[in-house]
């Protein structure tokens, strides 16, 4: 939804009464919505409705497109400065080989350092979900090695044949 359909502006102001607030910040006080508009028409603006919650809705004189461009110029800073999580998963079996592990211990120590979360996976086939706990000492393996730049944000649990635990980035 966006901006210009949630804000009403002139005669699409419903309520009875409204506070109104002059184009200098200066409170006008409050007043049917028919004795506001010819106030704003005359300065040759329009009532926006910047409040339509508070009791009673707050209206004010300005330039309508004015208050749009305002609100979208504020709506993509904010954008600007999130920061955008991704999850990265690194995937290990039961009997992974010493090269293997090291090598997937050093992709998911890279997407680490990127400020990236990580999601470690083991995968079981066959009879080898009889033995959870190879994947768990994989698991806690992985999180020893990368005590340096990761903390465990979720502990290893089974997810149906597979066992997942989450790694996050250490704050510093």
């Amino acid at each position: 939804m966006s901006i210009n359909q949630r804000v009403r502006v002139n005669h699409q102001i419903r309520a009875r009464e409204i506070r109104v607030i002059d184009a200098d910040g200066k409170q006008l006080g409050i007043m049917s919505p028919d004795e506001a508009r010819p106030i704003a028409e005359a300065k040759g603006l329009d009532l926006v409705e910047i409040a339509p919650t508070a009791k009673p809705p707050v209206c004010r004189i300005m330039d309508y497109g004015k208050y749009l461009y305002e609100q979208s110029k504020k709506a993509q800073e904010a954008k600007k400065h999130q920061k955008v999580i991704v999850v990265k998963e690194v995937k290990f079996r039961p009997k992974i080989d010493p090269h293997d592990f090291a090598f997937k211990k050093k992709h998911a120590e890279r997407f680490l350092k990127a400020q990236n979360k990580v999601k470690a996976v083991v995968m079981f086939r066959g009879r080898e979900i009889t033995r959870p706990e190879i994947g768990e000492q994989i698991l806690m393996r992985l999180r020893d090695e990368l005590a340096d730049v990761a903390e465990m944000e979720k502990a290893p649990a089974m997810e149906g044949r597979t066992m997942t635990m989450m790694l996050s980035p250490k704050k510093g």
